[in-house]
């Protein structure tokens, strides 16, 4: 019994050393291998201590780099509602194709449950979203809201417009400064797992590099 008893302690401690060697490396080669439907230039890494807590899909961090990344904005929504279970997570890509637009030199980072993202935005990706926008520049930002400033031209005709992009019942929203412009609010980003809170954004040499600040449910 004694020697039955000294074994039990033993083999569990192998159990988890073993663990602790080799789930790290089966959740990263999965996350590559699923992320990889979407993207390219790949480098993945998944922490964990004890490692066992993977087999529950919890990770203490995930480090994430995609040389060009493929998503539309709903199947992002749900890859960072995938993320409530990681207490840290620093992911980053040299071009996201969102789907509309094109996002360049994006970060992500989330502490427990909170997001921040970052990325720059070309006036070229713009033009080539929507032909008849000629520039968008911000021209405020300040409480969790942006005001950008618009020139579209159709049919010859030029015309100037401030739009305000802020957070709206957790949603980024866009919102006309013209009389009436709340009947023509767009909802850009909406998931019922992610609060949006606010955005920021400044200028740089051919567009604007912007800000949002986020909350996981």
């Amino acid at each position: 019994m004694r020697r039955l008893a000294l074994l039990i302690p033993a083999a569990i401690l192998l159990v988890l050393v073993i663990a602790q060697l080799v789930l790290p490396g089966i959740a990263t080669r999965r996350l590559r291998d699923r992320l990889a439907r979407s993207g390219s230039g790949l480098s993945v890494e998944v922490h964990a201590f004890p490692a066992i807590e993977l087999l529950w899909h919890h990770a203490d961090r995930v480090v994430v780099h995609v040389a060009q990344y493929h998503s539309s904005t709903g199947h992002l929504g749900s890859l960072l509602a995938e993320t409530a279970d990681v207490g840290e997570l620093d992911a980053s890509a040299g071009e996201l194709d969102a789907g509309l637009l094109t996002l360049r030199d994006a970060t992500l980072r989330k502490r427990g449950n909170q997001l921040t993202g970052r990325a720059r935005i070309s006036e070229d990706d713009l033009r080539r979203s929507i032909p008849v926008l000629a520039s968008v520049q911000p021209v405020a930002s300040g409480g969790g809201q942006l005001v950008l400033r618009g020139t579209a031209s159709l049919l010859g005709v030029s015309a100037t417009v401030d739009a305000t992009v802020g957070a709206s019942d957790g949603k980024l929203v866009v919102t006309p400064d013209v009389p009436f412009g709340a009947l023509a609010t767009i909802a850009v980003f909406s998931d019922p797992h992610v609060e949006v809170q606010g955005v920021s954004a400044s200028s740089v040499a051919g567009g604007f590099v912007a800000s949002a600040q986020a909350h996981l449910h």
